[in-house]
């Protein structure tokens, strides 16, 4: 055993070594330099998001929202969550979307980032650098918002408070924007955005997704949540399965009249009084929603490609077709193939990967 002096310094080396990678990876991030993508048209068969009537409620008067296209009911709304660690993803996500929509200049992108952790001006320079030609706005979200009512989960990443953005789009969104289709920054769809964002919600139901009712819904949950009759009742009558959240298409209006984030927060406060879940942001939606969404084909979410949560390890696609592509769970497509050790799958999210590498000589 080496003497308790000898340990204190390297304790001290080590973490000293720990904070300069970690510094040296943040400004890794922030320096990443994109191509420019293509630019892409609409088919000669879309139609027309130029005229629209101004409606009290609306802002797309106001000089931020002068452009039609972000009050148009006949654009297809796209919100995503932007951050310098997954910027990278984020852009191969908007690349695929425009790549294979017949109308991508009917597409509105609302990107959702922290006011207090992201450096705003760089995130909308690199959006704006590599697609110069997107329809896009970036709104502030507040982290104090949230942070007091998140709970530790089996995974840090899943503790950012930007993970609990997709809970307050309806609030921070023009009303005007009355649907969207949220999607995840690590994956890439391969099929045309507006057959999702076309799914019909019924009468009633505020969001769909892609449902896995041979999932073990259980173990969602924790032995104390299901072990008290209260709250395992909340399942009573409910046809409850697990969800993604990383694919849904919302109806806006209807949250913001059933006051659902009011809803999420509520279970949110109690489990920091009790324990009754360990995944961060998913277990609040599946509380609320399970059971009550409008089911949408698998194709749309080829989750888990990320692997497990604790060992990252490869996984194969679903059975059946593919329109999206989803890097859910520890490990990411970019990570792997920087390290040398990617997945099979990873080699279909490299097509749609913006980053200027140094080895690139330019044309």
């Amino acid at each position: 055993m080496p003497p308790k002096k000898s340990l204190q310094i390297f304790s001290l080396l080590l973490t000293i070594s720990l904070t300069v990678l970690t510094i040296s990876n943040a400004a890794t991030t922030i320096n990443q330099k994109f191509k420019e993508a293509p630019q892409f048209y609409n088919s000669p068969d879309c139609p027309s998001v130029s005229d629209i009537i101004d409606e009290p409620d609306s802002p797309s008067s106001s000089e931020e929202y002068d452009e039609p296209i972000f009050c148009s009911d006949d654009a297809v709304h796209v919100a995503m969550t932007l951050d310098t660690a997954y910027i990278r993803g984020s852009m191969a996500a908007v690349l695929s979307v425009l790549q294979h929509s017949s109308c991508p200049q009917n597409i509105a992108f609302h990107f959702v980032a922290s006011a207090t952790k992201t450096n705003i001006t760089y995130l909308r320079a690199t959006i704006s650098a590599s697609f110069p030609y997107l329809k896009f706005r970036v709104y502030s979200f507040d982290d104090s918002s949230v942070s007091g009512l998140i709970s530790t989960s089996i995974r840090s990443a899943l503790d950012c408070p930007l993970n609990y953005a997709r809970s307050y789009l309806a609030n921070l969104l023009p009303l005007c924007v009355r649907r969207v289709v949220y999607l995840d920054s690590d994956l890439v769809l391969v099929d045309d955005i507006t057959k999702l964002a076309e799914t019909d919600l019924g009468n009633n139901s505020v969001l769909a997704a892609p449902e896995y009712c041979n999932a073990n819904f259980t173990s969602y949950f924790t032995p104390s949540f299901w072990s008290n009759p209260s709250l395992s009742l909340t399942f009573a009558n409910r046809k409850a399965c697990y969800f993604n959240t990383g694919v849904m298409v919302i109806d806006l209006d209807r949250w913001r009249g059933g006051d659902y984030t009011t809803k999420i927060e509520e279970w949110m406060e109690l489990q920091k009084r009790m324990r009754i879940y360990e995944l961060g942001s998913l277990p609040p939606f599946l509380l609320v929603f399970a059971g009550n969404i409008v089911p949408v084909d698998h194709r749309w979410n080829q989750h888990g490609l990320g692997g497990d949560n604790f060992r990252g390890l490869c996984r194969d696609l679903h059975p059946g077709p593919v329109s999206l592509l989803h890097w859910s769970g520890k490990g990411k497509p970019w990570a792997r193939l920087d390290a040398n050790r990617p997945c099979p799958l990873d080699a279909l999210w490299a097509p749609y990967d913006l980053l200027q590498t140094p080895f690139v000589l330019d044309s």
